[in-house]
């Protein structure tokens, strides 16, 4: 009998105040209980709408009703059927836009918490199935690399090595996970559970070489040319996009990107490690998406007084996770909506002392939708020492300027058929090399669509 409770179970929480200043998980996810109580609002429709709103189609209502019944291994075996990282999925997807939005719980009250119930059968299974040894596909002796060990990355050679193959990953950093590891703070996603989803791919088989520069250590031709039948291009969007005002080049001005790595990757929260990071007291992130909640609440751990999101937007516009803005408000982020900066006012040291900001009226809608911001003339003046530009990336030019004819469009991604093959054979591509930043679930759905269409591809050889 399905639980007709309207509201979703409540998941626990660190208390705003004390987390503000720590990087434990700000979310504690369900216990066992919790995550069956919840399960139980499952109406187990016929017709599955929830899973059409997933880019990987995890049978959804088939890991539910597994819950329902106490079987938590069954339905961390069904999840894994299609979704290589659930425990990444179940905290940092999109739900509520994706498959949640889907669900006919939601037509009166609140959806089925489907991400919650994810990431409780992930941890489930990371916690009480440790002696358990992911089995290696039989090969098929055929060699494939992969570029790039972010989520679109990991999923299709995931998918690959199912299938058989001989994968290879490459990896520019030291270690893999791309923006898992490097973008997405620890509090969000511990690194530990990254470490433990990409450990359990390399037991199915994946190698991965890491501090390897495709198109500087090895280009693409070179990899055919070492035997390599398809090549998949997931190396993100690393480039960061700044404003072209006045004093962008100060002392204490970073992109999100470099920001956030020095902390998430490198650990420079951390007093016992040797990455440099500026002791910040007043804060001003620029832009208004999940990348801007997290180098502001990152900003409040390193120790920041004030920390301000500038957004030349209102809050209905706002492109970030409700529940990110939520507990980027709780945490005491103070939000400046309707500015945005048109320069950053210098000390006689050549560091930020403060910034210009114009304030800005909302217009007509443009094509995303959204109405536009317009400035109204007026503006105000805000004392800073750090400001983060949180605008968005793109692409790393260096694949596609070292391998012969690959296309780009006018934002440098690469350009894929329906297929995710790039104008050269053999060559695929997929996640924010191609769309521009997106989200961890539409690029792992990517991955996922390329591993089919490389495997068709190579049996067509």
């Amino acid at each position: 009998m399905a639980n007709m409770s309207l509201e979703k179970v409540k998941m626990r929480e660190q208390d705003p105040i004390v987390r503000a200043r720590n990087f434990d998980e700000v979310t504690l996810g369900y216990s066992a209980e919790e995550a069956v109580e919840e399960a139980t609002r499952c109406l187990g429709c016929k017709n599955s709408p929830c899973v059409s709103g997933c880019p990987v189609g995890v049978k959804i209502p088939n890991f539910i009703q597994k819950l329902v019944s106490g079987d938590f291994s069954g339905a961390i075996d069904t999840i894994n059927e299609t979704n290589a990282l659930p425990a990444v999925c179940g905290r940092v997807c999109p739900q509520e836009s994706q498959c949640e939005s889907k669900c006919v719980r939601g037509i009166k009250g609140e959806p089925v918490a489907i991400g919650r119930l994810e990431r409780f059968a992930a941890d489930w299974a990371r916690e009480n199935r440790k002696s358990a040894q992911a089995v290696a596909a039989k090969s098929n002796g055929i060699k494939v690399a992969v570029v790039g060990g972010g989520p679109a990355g990991l999923t299709c050679a995931g998918d690959l090595v199912s299938m058989g193959y001989d994968v290879t990953l490459f990896e520019a950093f030291h270690v893999a996970g791309g923006v898992l590891v490097y973008g997405i703070p620890e509090f969000r996603l511990p690194k530990a559970i990254v470490r433990h989803e990409i450990e359990t791919l390399e037991r199915r088989g994946m190698k991965i070489v890491t501090n390897f520069i495709v198109g500087r250590t090895m280009t693409i031709d070179e990899m055919f040319a070492d035997g390599f039948k398809a090549v998949f291009v997931g190396s993100g969007a690393g480039l960061p996009r700044f404003m072209g005002i006045p004093g962008e080049s100060l002392s204490g001005v970073y992109s999100a990107n470099e920001f956030l790595t020095r902390i998430n990757l490198m650990g420079a929260y951390r007093s016992e490690t040797d990455t440099p990071l500026k002791k910040v007291k007043k804060v001003a992130v620029v832009g208004g998406g999940n990348v801007a909640m997290d180098a502001a609440r990152c900003a409040l751990r390193v120790g920041a007084e004030k920390v301000y999101i500038v957004y030349r937007r209102g809050m209905d516009e706002m492109p970030a996770r409700v529940e990110e803005i939520h507990h980027a408000e709780q945490e005491g982020v103070e939000f400046k909506l309707l500015h945005n900066p048109v320069e950053i006012l210098a000390d006689e040291r050549g560091a930020v002392r403060g910034a210009v900001l114009a304030e800005m009226e909302l217009g007509e809608p443009d094509e995303s939708g959204r109405r536009s911001p317009v400035d109204s003339g007026r503006r105000t003046e805000i004392e800073l020492d750090c400001v983060i530009m949180a605008l968005g990336t793109s692409p790393n030019p260096l694949i596609a300027s070292t391998t012969d004819s690959l296309s780009t469009n006018r934002r440098g991604c690469l350009e894929v058929d329906d297929d995710l093959m790039t104008s050269r054979p053999g060559v695929f591509a997929g996640g924010d090399t191609v769309t521009g930043a997106a989200t961890v679930i539409l690029a792992m759905g990517a991955g996922k669509r390329a591993a089919e269409a490389m495997d068709r591809y190579i049996k067509s050889l």
